[in-house]
């Protein structure tokens, strides 16, 4: 409410001098509302600085403080709606600049600053979130080592969390492909920028821990500005990838950007092209130790054959050995002939044994259930529709009986000969039926029965 006076000076009107024998007399909310309006026209919006001291959030949503310096305090309050926008965490001890405009608490007749906005003093509103969170997740032990899991020896399945539209996922299949060919691929896209951006991070980091089989999750994104960056600094996402069961590893922007994720990730690669070389390292190795392995195998094996072989020729020189190739030639014919022996008499044992089988198989197609229950369910069908004829025949007949006694009935019904035009005369008590005029007196009631209805009459004559 906005006194007459105010109105006149804004008018550029000097107001008139009260009269001496009048007063105004304003009562508490009149005194409260122009002091308001007083004070929200004069300071509409400004910048204050100070100290944050007593913040609260309230179950409201609204956060409540009082801003100081050093010889004066003002209350404040920031509503829901302004409070959910703060990157950083206000908290007491903080010196901030508060962007608002002043008001007065109607109910308390206090003054307070209503602000829109706030921003550390001296010091980036993100880099402040940043170390808030970071000291906060530290403390809760997310980041020590001992909680960091090694990285597979050889991942069969890889999850993947980053957008379908930007050039890390591109680097991270390009890699893959070229090291690790067979490896199995789950992606599950999810925005990596904006403000929606660290929600679906941490939905897409939940659907992919349920996939069955995955062994190692890259979350990521390529390079861009520390807010491009922001939803991996979001404490959404640093949980998300803590309660992940399988290893994470976090591949955000280039080498010189840091998260909280990869903090909290258990291996942090500068790039996501070098995420997907980390996850085939170790196949790489293994490969490596495979050939060399195999190298040494065949070395020794070549090494085994040639001493042996030098020994055979040495014992076969010697004279001791004279006609041995001889008889072991004979061994070997006579073991071949036994071979073929066994081998007709096994392929004659299995064609008795096939011809059996088949003639037990025709017996017991003869017994089959399948067969024998289709037979069983023609008859019964076939009876079934005798069955169904000879009820409908019989309904028929009966029908044709009831149509007859029913005519027969009808004929005989008094109240077919009523329909002719007949009537049945009662006497007055409706007890007997009246056949003889001489029981009857002038003036006495009868009642009469038609086909439609009934009436009462009085006779006025007996003949």
């Amino acid at each position: 409410m906005v006194s007459p006076s105010r109105e006149a000076a804004a008018a550029g009107l000097k107001p008139p001098a009260p009269s001496p024998r009048t007063r105004r007399v304003f009562s508490v909310t009149e005194l409260t509302v122009g002091i308001r309006d007083l004070l929200e026209g004069e300071f509409a919006e400004i910048w204050v600085e100070g100290e944050l001291s007593n913040c609260r959030v309230w179950n409201t949503g609204h956060l409540y403080f009082t801003l100081k310096d050093g010889a004066s305090q003002i209350k404040g309050v920031i509503f829901r709606s302004a409070l959910r926008y703060l990157k950083f965490k206000p908290a007491d001890g903080l010196r901030v600049v508060a962007r608002g405009r002043v008001s007065v608490y109607e109910p308390k007749g206090e003054y307070q600053l209503v602000c829109e906005h706030l921003e550390p003093h001296g010091l980036g509103a993100l880099q402040l979130a940043f170390d808030q969170l970071k000291k906060r997740l530290q403390e809760e032990g997310l980041f020590d080592s001992a909680r960091k899991r090694p990285l597979p020896s050889l991942p069969r399945k890889i999850g993947i969390v980053t957008s379908l539209d930007g050039a890390a996922i591109r680097d991270i299949i390009k890699v893959l492909r070229r090291r690790y060919a067979n490896a199995h691929l789950v992606i599950c896209p999810a925005r990596v920028q904006g403000e929606d951006a660290a929600p679906e991070i941490a939905r897409a980091l939940r659907q992919i821990a349920r996939v069955p089989g995955v062994d190692v999750v890259i979350v990521g994104r390529g390079g861009g500005s520390i807010e491009d960056l922001w939803a991996f600094n979001e404490e959404v996402v640093a949980r998300a990838i803590a309660r992940v069961p399988v290893p994470v590893i976090s591949a955000v922007g280039h080498e010189t950007d840091v998260t909280i994720a990869d903090f909290v990730a258990d291996v942090r690669a500068p790039t996501p092209s070098a995420a997907a070389e980390l996850v085939v390292a170790a196949k790489d190795q293994f490969c490596g130790r495979i050939d060399r392995l195999h190298d040494r195998l065949r070395a020794a094996a070549r090494a085994r054959v040639q001493g042996l072989s030098r020994r055979v020729h040495m014992v076969d020189g010697r004279p001791a050995f004279a006609g041995f190739r001889g008889r072991v030639t004979m061994r070997g014919r006579h073991a071949a002939e036994l071979s073929h022996a066994l081998a007709r008499i096994l392929r004659a044992g299995l064609a008795t044994r096939e011809r059996r089988r088949l003639q037990l198989e025709r017996q017991l197609a003869t017994f089959d259930a399948g067969r024998r229950l289709a037979s069983i369910r023609t008859r019964l069908v076939a009876a079934g529709g005798r069955l169904e004829n000879a009820v409908r025949r019989r309904q028929h007949r009966a029908a044709a009986q009831l149509g007859n006694v029913a005519g027969r009935l009808d004929t005989l019904s008094p109240l077919a000969v009523l329909g002719r035009g007949y009537a049945v005369a009662w006497n007055a008590d409706r007890t007997a039926i009246l056949r003889d005029a001489a029981t009857l007196t002038p003036g006495d009631t009868i009642h009469v029965t038609l086909s439609r209805g009934a009436i009462d009459a009085k006779v006025t004559k007996a003949e």
